[in-house]
């Protein structure tokens, strides 16, 4: 979890929201993702997407059931489907997402029987406030520039 906090902040400074994922295989990582939305203008490449993308180039192939995710943040519910798409066996998040969340707040969709697989979830709350204070920061960064350009009008 320590790599995905790195990461995040790495999304931080180049402007993106501060959310990294690390995809860890055996014991080792094997590929690093972080938002990336801002930087290369695509609404699809949160951290988790970056991740399991790398992951699967990687290792030539497009499941990943013997692999876990480590991500900064709750995965939202497009993160949450892609990684039950490509078969992730754990997903480790550090602070919940109450607004954007997608599998203990708002969508949670692996509350259904729906998915053909639900990986096994678990949060790391000792990695919680660190993550969200960067998040806290990352907004009210971006509040205040957003007030300052609005009052250079």
């Amino acid at each position: 979890m320590n790599q995905a906090i790195i990461l995040a902040q790495r999304a931080f400074a180049h402007d993106d929201v501060p959310i990294g994922a690390v995809i860890v295989r055996n014991g080792k990582i094997i590929a690093r993702g972080e938002n990336r939305v801002q930087k290369s203008k695509n609404p699809t490449l949160h951290a988790e997407i970056v991740a399991i993308n790398r992951a699967c180039k990687k290792l030539g192939t497009k499941f990943l059931d013997d692999c876990d995710i480590y991500v900064s943040l709750e995965p939202c519910a497009m993160c949450a489907t892609a990684i039950s798409f490509a078969r992730i066996r754990n997903i480790y998040f550090a602070a919940s997402d109450e607004k954007g969340g997608g599998i203990t707040a708002n969508a949670r969709i692996f509350d259904t029987d729906k998915h053909l697989w639900k990986p096994k979830i678990y949060q790391m709350p000792e990695y919680a406030d660190a993550s969200a204070k960067m998040l806290r920061d990352f907004f009210t960064q971006r509040r205040q520039h957003k007030g300052n350009k609005n009052a250079e009008e």
